[in-house]
């Protein structure tokens, strides 16, 4: 399930913000998270413009190539050379770059789900997986992200900040459930995130999905803050959580400290 962040707004005296740029990315936007196409209509509600705004908008994406009509002519839906921009960010991305060698050996050695998520305050999106034969086709794409307050890449990243920064995210995030088991109380999350500062690792119980048990590092970057995390993830009706705690620390942990020593 992806989390919408919080949206982009220019600030009165930004003088450099491009209004016309800004429009145009919210159009993108508002396929953040759909599962069909989506009229004129629906693009200039969610993206907060007039309809004659999103006519100009979609037109021009269309004539770019970023949007093309849906196969039933009834709606649009982003188009490939949205992934050329995917594909760039990721082999620029310097932790990925680095962190590549590492996750195919973390995978080859513990036989189960690894991730890389990246942090992005109220939320963590994952940008490389490597699956076992068990996920769902949504749960496997790069580019999917889960809340930062209610998993173990998130529990792991806030705990590299300080508490006053983890308020402000807890204030800002919607904590909505994901399963029945998902924490939403403040005070139960930041107890989750005092326990992974203690341990240097979180390890969580059917928080994004049920039946999984997942247990993260975080990556941090040369000051010090959360640039991401790595996790491995796997069935709890094949793994006691002691077990799975005692087996997979030691094989992370190595994993960690080759991300940030490369």
């Amino acid at each position: 399930m992806n989390e919408t962040p919080p949206p982009r707004r220019a600030k009165d005296e930004d003088v450099l913000f491009n209004q016309s740029l800004a429009r145009g990315m919210s159009v993108l936007e508002s396929f953040r998270g759909v599962d069909r196409p989506l009229t004129l209509a629906q693009i200039a509600t969610r993206a907060g413009l007039t309809r004659s705004a999103a006519q100009r908008l979609v037109h021009t994406l269309r004539r770019l190539g970023y949007l093309t009509p849906s196969d039933d002519g009834h709606g649009f839906l982003l188009n490939l050379p949205i992934l050329d921009l995917t594909h760039d960010y990721l082999r620029m991305n310097p932790v990925l770059r680095r962190a590549s060698p590492v996750l195919l050996e973390l995978r080859r050695q513990v036989q189960e789900r690894v991730d890389l998520s990246l942090f992005d305050g109220t939320r963590m999106v994952y940008a490389a997986r490597l699956q076992s034969k068990r996920e769902a086709f949504f749960a496997t794409l790069v580019g999917n992200s889960v809340p930062s307050t209610g998993s173990s890449g998130g529990w792991a990243a806030l705990a590299l900040l300080p508490d006053c920064e983890i308020d402000e995210i807890l204030a800002a995030a919607p904590l909505r459930p994901l399963t029945p088991r998902t924490l939403t109380q403040p005070e139960a999350i930041r107890a989750r995130i005092a326990e992974a500062r203690r341990d240097g690792y979180a390890l969580a119980l059917e928080q994004v999905l049920m039946g999984e048990i997942a247990i993260a590092m975080a990556i941090s970057g040369p000051d010090g803050r959360p640039v991401g995390a790595v996790h491995i993830a796997a069935s709890l009706a094949e793994w006691q959580p002691e077990e799975f705690r005692r087996r997979m620390t030691p094989p992370l942990a190595g994993a960690i400290r080759g991300i940030c020593a490369s």
